[in-house]
């Protein structure tokens, strides 16, 4: 099984970086972020308290969730806009911390790879605690201006009100108690601040070659 694991905070390129690179290499593809989007929304939609833990890990051990090259599909629905909100984005943290939720994604996303015989996985806990022996490690980021600035090319916003809450999540998302953000053992630093896609895929070939 060749798994690519790439991992780093919101805005740092991991999604287009993590998608060029499945095309170059053969590989598929699976955004583990829009999962937990994923959870989030069905909670939302059905009206679950976000700080019932134990309900919202029931629920994510009930959801139908399809993310894919086709979009992101919850219970048969077709979210892949409606994951993106600044609703789903706001409350998307608190799901992601719940540890009943990360047990059962976890397993799905392992399960994921089994199926297809690996592939290209980006979030925030795949090499350090998803797929620890990843044939490649990696760790995206950029200044939190930089991507502040990406979000806003790619959405719209304030980008000073939009560097603020990429802080805020960062600093939420590297302190939870259950498998938080972090550069996992034996990874690899790439900064993407100041980089084309191009020039970032280049590095991270030229490592797989070595």
């Amino acid at each position: 099984m060749r798994v690519i694991a790439i991992d780093g905070p919101a805005g740092a390129g991991k999604s287009t970086i993590a998608r060029a690179l499945a095309a170059r290499l053969g590989l598929q593809y699976l955004d583990t972020g829009a999962m937990y989007r994923g959870v989030t929304f069905a909670a939302l939609r059905g009206d679950v308290p976000l700080d019932d833990t134990e309900a919202v890990a029931d629920l994510s051990r009930r959801v139908m969730l399809e993310v894919g090259d086709t979009g992101v599909f919850v219970d048969g629905v077709d979210a892949t806009a409606a994951i993106r909100t600044a609703e789903v984005t706001g409350a998307v943290s608190k799901v992601a911390a719940n540890s009943g939720v990360r047990t059962e994604m976890r397993a799905r996303q392992q399960q994921w790879a089994a199926e297809r015989g690996g592939g290209v996985i980006e979030g925030r806990d795949i090499g350090s605690v998803v797929f620890p022996d990843a044939e490649l490690k990696l760790y995206l980021t950029a200044s939190p201006r930089v991507r502040a600035e990406r979000r806003v090319a790619e959405a719209g916003g304030d980008v000073e009100e939009i560097e603020r809450a990429i802080a805020a999540r960062d600093h939420y998302d590297s302190t939870r108690a259950d498998s938080p953000l972090t550069e996992a053992a034996g990874s690899t630093l790439v900064d993407t601040t100041g980089l084309s896609v191009e020039e970032v895929l280049q590095h991270i070939v030229r490592l797989l070659e070595h």
